[in-house]
C-alpha cells in the first residue's frame, strides 16, 4: 500500500479495479481546509488519462509490473510471437496489445513485454534502433541551406524523415520513442 502523500511521477497503482501510472501529481495546501493531492493518471491496459484527487493520507495498493526482455520472433498475418532468451518458453501476441510497438524492430531484436499478474498488455520496443534506408528519393546538392528533410522508408516499412544527405542503402539511427531520425551509422 503507498499512501497519497508518497506519490511520484512513474509510479503505478492499482484504483477500482484498473492500473494507473502516475504522470503528474500536485501536493495542494489551501488556504483554508484540509490539504489534498491532485493526479493526473494514465490506464497502462486502454491508454485513457483521468485527473482525481486524494486525500494525503489515504492509501492504494502498489501495482506490480513485470517488464521481461524477449526477442521478437516473427509475425503470421494478427499475432506475434515473442520467446523469453532464458527459458525459451514462447508467447503470441495480439494486435491490439503489441499496437504500433513494432512499427522500428525486426525480428530477433530484443523487447521488453509488460505485464501485471501473468497478463501482457504492452510491448515496449528499445529505445534506439539501427535501420537500414530501402526507398527514399536523391537528394541534390545546393537544394537548401540548412534543415531540409525528406521522407525515407526504412527495412521494416516505417515512414521517417531524414536529412538529404541521407542515401538509399544508408544505415541510420532512430529513436522508437518519437520517430525521429538521430544519425547516420
Amino acid at each position: 500500500m503507498i499512501s497519497a502523500g508518497d506519490f511520484r511521477n512513474g509510479i503505478t497503482i492499482e484504483l477500482d479495479n484498473a492500473i494507473f501510472q502516475i504522470i503528474e501529481f500536485q501536493h495542494v495546501k489551501p488556504g483554508k481546509g484540509a490539504a489534498f493531492v491532485r493526479t493526473k493518471l494514465k490506464n497502462v491496459i486502454s491508454g485513457g488519462v483521468i485527473e482525481r484527487t486524494f486525500r494525503p493520507t489515504e492509501k492504494c495498493p502498489q501495482a506490480r509490473i513485470d517488464r521481461k526482455d524477449m526477442q521478437y520472433l516473427y509475425s503470421d498475418g494478427d499475432l506475434y510471437h515473442f520467446m523469453d532468451v532464458e527459458t525459451y518458453d514462447q508467447v503470441a501476441l495480439n494486435e491490439d496489445t503489441v499496437d504500433d510497438a513494432l512499427k522500428f524492430v525486426k525480428e530477433n531484436d530484443m523487447c521488453k513485454v509488460c505485464s501485471h499478474n501473468g497478463n501482457v498488455f504492452s510491448v515496449e520496443p528499445p529505445l534506439f534502433v539501427e535501420l537500414e534506408i530501402t526507398d527514399t528519393e536523391p537528394g541534390f546538392k545546393g537544394d537548401t541551406a540548412t534543415g531540409a528533410t525528406k521522407p525515407a522508408t526504412v527495412e521494416t516499412g516505417a515512414t521517417v524523415s531524414v536529412p538529404l544527405f541521407v542515401n538509399l542503402g544508408d544505415k541510420i539511427k532512430i529513436d522508437t520513442r518519437t520517430g525521429e531520425y538521430l544519425s547516420r551509422v
